[in-house]
């Protein structure tokens, strides 16, 4: 156990200074008596709960069963708002933002009084975004989890959020269904705080972070308002106290094996395209170098054995969380996993795991029954993906996985909504539509654009699906044959932007090939005639993003945060 003296807190409170003089008596005007304080680790609780955030509308609950935790450890907590990051309402997309949320994580953590954190998020980036910026002050961090809502439920079916919208959505469009059921399904929809209760974006890199050894076991996939995540909270108040007089960092969990494990995990969950980008983002923060080519080379190794909406065709999160949730699934793939590394409750994951079974083979597949032969996500390569691009395609029709068509092609996405239903553009079955400019430049932010609708007459005769391509991403509660985060970008000159309306365009998912069927000559001279599109920003934050923002294959973090190199701790004396 560290002494007072060890702590970083004390070099604020502790010493004999006029500093350090100034900061007990501000403690003071807080309503706090030494004794609660003087001496013992400070926790900052990072709290993303906002009025406009559904998905962390219990946080500010959930922060008190922190406080509890951390009160019971012997700890001092201190409960800090930071930018809420929801993925509902926030335009272009939160994704620009996530960068951001990052950096206010770093910096609120280095430069106040802090010993350990507990980082309170779960919304598609936010996850990433807290874990990126406490990897890069390396301090003990514990992650606690928003958790999936309640099932939704309509005329009898059983609702996954965001899933079950797009479906209906285009039954909308294809007539099948009215304004009345709409306004049904508006209702029932999403029941609960919480974030979505699919395999989507959210529960995908919750699953990542409990893997990564940053929650306590289980965390994951506790649905956000059973009373059991207010005891996961308070559990994980404990914890953090814990690890700060333990001295663990957070470098000596977010290793390479770890990253290695979520990226298994991911795939073997048949989860979000989107971890792709935040766990090559999160690692590179943690000093790990995570490419495409480690997540295509482990999607070969590991089968899909969670039966979870929208890769899966039947459960939700709930169905999962009691069919023994992560610690059931990863106790089906121990031979695949690095069993032998800390996490913030263990001293090694197979401790961790121990005991860990699963309680329903239809929700989480034995090996011998997966859900898919190989992992979730594909990486594909070629002349129209110099740099890669993914897939999804166990969320895709077989049939499409292997299709040559002609291109159809939208400059942005306005274009494409206000243009998608013209009968004049002859898009058909076979078509393949090509969005461009959507990616982290040219979207900007890299919106969630990438499950392009598909025409309304086409609806009407019943096509659910077609190749669509863009350097976009997509939600993770989307489906369909969708080739996502092409790289580059077409905004940067990437080959996309060179595609016309009519090119022949080959997927062969199984080859993890994707081509323009274009001679060379042919590019070269489209490209020489290429400019540039107007920058949609001139100033303020969208700027700075614009010049620091990397590719896809990359991770979309800031050159200046993610480069190699320390930042010292503030002189608090």
């Amino acid at each position: 156990m560290k002494r007072p003296g060890e702590l970083r807190s004390h070099q604020w409170y502790g010493t004999d200074g006029l500093r350090s003089f100034s900061h007990r008596a501000r403690t003071r005007q807080l309503g706090y008596l030494p004794e609660e304080h003087l001496g013992k680790p400070v926790i900052a609780i990072l709290n993303t709960w906002s009025d406009i955030n559904p998905c962390h509308a219990h946080l500010r609950e959930r922060a008190q069963a922190v406080k509890r935790g951390v009160w019971q450890a012997g700890g001092f907590p201190l409960e800090f708002p930071v930018a809420t990051l929801s993925e509902t309402f926030q335009k272009p997309t939160p994704m620009l933002y996530r960068n951001l949320l990052a950096m206010e994580t770093e910096e609120l953590l280095r430069s106040y009084p802090v010993d350990g954190a507990v980082l309170m998020g779960g919304c598609d980036k936010s996850t990433p975004a807290l874990l990126m910026g406490a990897a890069s002050v390396d301090l003990p961090a514990v992650f606690v989890p928003a958790g999936p809502m309640l099932p939704g439920h309509w005329r009898g079916e059983v609702l996954g959020s965001g899933t079950d919208m797009w479906k209906y959505w285009d039954d909308k469009r294809a007539g099948l269904i009215g304004d009345c059921e709409m306004a049904e399904l508006e209702s029932g929809l999403a029941r609960s705080p919480g974030h979505c209760m699919t395999m989507g974006t959210a529960s995908t890199l919750t699953a990542a972070a409990e893997v990564l050894g940053v929650t306590v076991p289980g965390a994951s996939s506790i649905p956000a308002v059973d009373s059991g995540h207010d005891r996961m909270a308070a559990s994980s108040g404990m914890r953090i106290v814990e690890q700060v007089h333990r001295g663990r960092r957070l470098s000596e969990i977010l290793t390479r094996d770890a990253f290695e494990d979520a990226v298994t995990t991911v795939l073997g969950l048949g989860g979000s395209t989107n971890a792709v980008i935040h766990l090559i983002a999160m690692a590179g923060r943690a000093g790990v170098r995570l490419t495409l080519d480690d997540f295509d080379r482990i999607a070969r190794e590991v089968p899909v054995l969670a039966d979870v909406r929208p890769g899966g065709s039947r459960y939700l999160m709930e169905d999962f969380h009691f069919a023994g949730g992560l610690p059931g699934f990863l106790s089906r793939i121990p031979d695949l996993l690095h069993l032998d590394r800390p996490t913030v409750s263990h001293d090694t994951l197979r401790e961790q795991l121990a005991g860990a079974r699963v309680h329903d083979d239809d929700v989480i597949r034995p090996r011998g029954n997966p859900v898919a032969a190989e992992g979730g996500v594909a990486v594909l390569r070629g002349n129209l993906c110099p740099d890669g691009a993914v897939i999804k395609h166990i969320a895709a029709e077989p049939r499409l996985l292997r299709h040559t068509g002609p291109a159809v092609v939208f400059d942005d996405y306005r274009t494409l909504q206000r243009t998608i239903d013209d009968p004049t553009l002859g898009i058909t079955a076979d078509s393949v539509l090509v969005l461009r400019n959507a990616g982290p430049k040219g979207g900007p932010g890299m919106p969630e654009y990438g499950m392009l609708p598909i025409p309304g007459h086409l609806l009407k005769q019943g096509v659910r699906d077609m190749v669509r391509i863009s350097d976009a991403r997509m939600s993770g509660t989307s489906y369909g044959t969708c080739v996502l985060h092409v790289a580059p970008e077409s905004y940067v000159g990437g080959p996309l932007a060179l595609v016309r309306t009519g090119d022949l365009i080959t997927l062969d998912v199984a080859a993890r090939t994707l081509r323009l069927e274009v001679p060379d000559g042919e590019l070269a001279r489209r490209r020489a005639e290429w400019t540039p599109p107007p920058a949609p920003y001139a100033r303020g934050y969208g700027a700075l993003y614009l010049d620091q923002i990397s590719q896809a294959d990359t991770g979309c973090d800031f050159e200046f945060l993610s480069r190699p190199g320390t930042s010292q701790d503030p002189y608090a004396g």
